[in-house]
């Protein structure tokens, strides 16, 4: 079963609720999706046994057999080239790969090469498969990053993924295939005004979900009236708590204490029971 873990924004404790989530599980896959700036590594501290690197094809030039016709400048819709002191020039943050220039060339004077744009790290922290996808600095796109990285997931066991911030196409690339969405948000203003657009988001794409209510202090719950008007459960709620804070800040897991495992372990009875396939 895949659970992709969402949130609205950064800083709702996506993160915290994906890792101790995966403990939980436990002979599970945690998935870090958050490619730009991946930090599951540094609560479930795996023993890395495999690296390898993310390339994207990208379109190289014979000068020789071009002629100048500036066929491929005017296919290209992402402006990634140009022609420039009569030679054509390639900008490749902004190539998508998708291989027109090359296929228009009536004088296959374009050939693609592989140019690195991330990494994937792959190890194992007690019975946890960790996989950790990382952008290299500077780059455009991390969609890429996140397909390969996905590509690896196992289709057996429970699989952890923990998405990118925000509901983006790199969000939308990281649940294309889950089976749950797991939504983290925040009772608060702002906090909630993100959720409602991951939950349209979910429901674009027809997916199971429930909702976990992080920092929840029981005094206001503004996301009380969106899971009601979206028809969405509220699974867990996790408390504001300075235990927890001191846990996060020093790298630990929530669910060494016995207090927090027992919420962990019975969001994740909640999701099997309700998140379809297993």
């Amino acid at each position: 079963m895949q659970i992709a873990v969402l949130s609205g924004k950064g800083g709702t404790g996506k993160t915290f609720v994906s890792v101790n989530l995966a403990v939980t599980a436990k002979n599970s896959t945690y998935l870090d999706c958050d490619v730009e700036e991946p930090n599951g590594h540094l609560f479930l501290k795996p023993e890395i046994h495999e690296t390898e690197a993310v390339e994207i094809a990208v379109p190289e030039f014979d000068p020789d057999a071009c002629d100048g016709c500036r066929a491929c400048i005017r296919f290209c819709r992402f402006n990634a080239l140009a022609f420039i002191k009569e030679k054509p020039y390639l900008f490749a943050e902004l190539c998508h790969s998708c291989s027109g220039c090359m296929l228009i060339c009536h004088n296959h004077a374009i050939h693609e090469v592989n140019r690195r744009i991330g990494m994937i790290e792959k190890g194992k922290s007690g019975g946890i498969s960790v996989i950790t996808g990382t952008l290299d600095s500077g780059e455009a796109t991390s969609v890429p990053v996140i397909r390969q990285l996905l590509r690896d997931a196992p289709t057996e066991g429970t699989v952890i993924i923990d998405c990118p911030p925000g509901s983006s196409c790199t969000v939308m690339e990281s649940i294309r295939n889950s089976d749950f969405c797991l939504l983290v948000a925040e009772p608060t203003l702002f906090g909630i005004e993100n959720l409602k657009l991951v939950v349209q988001l979910v429901k674009t794409f027809h997916k199971k979900c429930g909702i976990v209510v992080n920092k929840d202090t029981e005094i206001v719950d503004p996301i009380k009236v969106l899971a009601n008007e979206s028809n969405i459960p509220v699974l867990a709620r996790i408390p504001y708590d300075q235990g927890l804070a001191e846990i996060n800040a020093r790298g630990g897991l929530a669910v060494e204490d016995k207090k927090y495992e027992k919420i962990f372990r019975g969001l994740l009875v909640k999701i099997e029971k309700s998140g379809g396939k297993s």
